[in-house]
């Protein structure tokens, strides 16, 4: 639990992908997952989710075409946390050994911060401004 007992829903993982109609036709037809939402990134690179159809989870593909290659082990991109105080939670990880890799900033209907743990591995934090809204790595963003 986060601080003051509350809960911060773990709502997907996102896996960087080498070729995207690959990776959805293995995750579909070989694991039984279901083609969720789709959509291109500010950044450059698109994604695509795929969901579980009995748990609800959810596997988002990133792909970045002109991205340098990357070694095997690498195909963990990030895992996206919803919270309720953005700023507030950064600043609590950060104390616990995260480290900002890319500022809090406005896009969609929420904001967005990503961070990386003391391993390395990256963390999307997420604040809704609406709950009726998705993610702002969701369509539209």
């Amino acid at each position: 639990m986060g601080a003051a007992g509350e809960t911060m829903p773990l709502e997907y993982t996102g896996i960087r992908v080498r070729d995207l109609a690959r990776s959805v036709r293995f995750y579909t037809e070989g694991l039984g997952l279901r083609v969720g939402p789709a959509g291109r990134m500010r950044a450059g690179g698109s994604w695509q989710e795929l969901i579980d159809p009995v748990t609800g989870a959810v596997l988002e593909l990133n792909y970045y075409p002109g991205e340098p290659p990357y070694r095997e082990g690498d195909e963990l991109d990030h895992l996206g946390f919803r919270v309720q105080d953005l700023d507030a939670r950064v600043a609590r990880l950060v104390a616990l050994g995260a480290r900002v890799r890319i500022p809090a900033f406005d896009e969609a209907d929420g904001r967005l911060a990503f961070l990386s743990d003391p391993d390395g591995v990256w963390v999307e934090l997420y604040e809704r401004r609406s709950e009726e809204v998705p993610p702002t790595s969701r369509p539209g963003a």
